[in-house]
């Protein structure tokens, strides 16, 4: 799995998630029970991972809808 974003931005998460499933990209957020329990103070992020085999097109597709700057270095 390729890590795509770390964030604590809900909301970023749920639409760079829409944004993969409209073009067919599994995603998997990790770290939501944690995040939840440590009550959002920003301790742990969440983590939005895709496949290795979609990283290029993953990153491809965020950069053009304008998230680029929200992506994790390769």
């Amino acid at each position: 799995m390729h890590e795509l974003i770390r964030t604590n931005d809900i909301v970023l998460l749920g639409a760079i998630e829409a944004l993969l499933a409209s073009a067919n990209l599994d995603c998997l957020i990790a770290d939501q029970h944690i995040s939840a329990l440590e009550g959002m103070i920003g301790v742990f992020p969440r983590r939005l991972l895709v496949r290795d085999a979609d990283r290029m097109r993953a990153r491809a597709l965020l950069v053009e809808a304008g998230y680029g700057a929200e992506l994790r270095d390769a």
